[in-house]
């Protein structure tokens, strides 16, 4: 999103900051035993503003504990919170690297950061700020997101060549608009700049419109499809949500209501559930 109008309207809402505070950060009580088989020692986090929680504390910015794989508030089953309900020993050793705004071309270097953590399991979610740019024409080329999402998976496949990486597919944005466009107070919020490839004249008809949701549709289509193949091309240790998160049916109590675009603390919690089941855990 455009970093001037995230900034501003930040800074307008700073006085509930400590509603972040609300949520606690105190995870699950240790299991008693020993930690179950192929349980993670260490966990990180790979991707964008959906994976660092970014407006689920009632602020424009990043909220890690609310985060649906390494969060470590009481609001959100995360899966650093249900791990650590098997192996207590991975408390305090989850490490969330996914940066608001990132692309596809920033894996690698989270990557590495995942190598000098010496994480175990890690989880990957990229793509969304690869098609939400300024306009279709800049939606980075399918070519280029499968080259530099494979990069990012070289840098861990050679660096954690035993860990366990979970490949997430990017969520359905097309539904997001099909259900907020006839929201006037979300319409007027993504008129800021809130993915204008999408969701620029959200309430328009007109062909060009159209075609345009289209063309950002079938983009996200083509990224999933590459995510996918990637993992596949990665090895038995990469695990791939099966298009999970896509088929979310994400409705407008699921993202906040202050961008109307981010998963709020029940959309994070939405998001741990889908991808539970592919992380491979059970």
């Amino acid at each position: 999103m455009p970093r001037r109008w995230v900034a501003a309207v930040a800074c307008l809402f700073g006085l509930v900051a400590l509603a972040c505070e609300s949520g606690g950060t105190a995870g699950p009580k240790p299991s008693d035993g020993p930690p179950a088989r192929g349980t993670p020692t260490v966990m990180a986090a790979l991707g964008d503003s959906i994976t660092a929680g970014f407006g689920s504390c009632l602020m424009l910015s990043s909220c890690e504990r609310n985060s649906w794989s390494t969060g470590d508030g009481l609001r959100v089953e995360s899966h650093y919170q249900r791990l650590v309900d098997r192996n207590p020993k991975l408390r305090g050793k989850a490490h969330n690297h996914a940066v608001p705004g990132a692309r596809a071309t920033a894996l690698a270097g989270q990557a590495e950061a995942a190598v000098r953590d010496r994480a175990d399991y890690v989880t990957v979610l990229i793509g969304a700020n690869d098609v939400c740019r300024d306009n279709v024409d800049a939606m980075t080329p399918v070519a280029t997101f499968r080259s530099q999402v494979d990069q990012g998976l070289r840098v861990m496949r050679k660096g954690l060549p035993k860990a366990r990486v979970l490949v997430v597919s990017i969520p359905d944005l097309y539904r997001l608009w099909e259900v907020g466009h006839t929201e006037p107070r979300a319409v007027r919020v993504w008129r800021h700049g809130i993915c204008p490839a999408l969701l620029a004249d959200a309430t328009s008809t007109a062909p060009a419109d159209v075609a345009r949701r289209a063309r950002v549709r079938e983009r996200i289509d083509a990224y999933n499809a590459q995510l996918k193949a990637a993992c596949r091309a990665y090895g038995s240790r990469c695990r791939h949500d099966g298009g999970a998160v896509h088929r979310v049916r994400f409705t407008l109590d699921l993202v906040n209501a202050l961008d109307w675009f981010h998963p709020n603390v029940a959309g994070q919690g939405r998001l741990a559930d889908a991808t539970w089941r592919a992380a491979g855990f059970d």
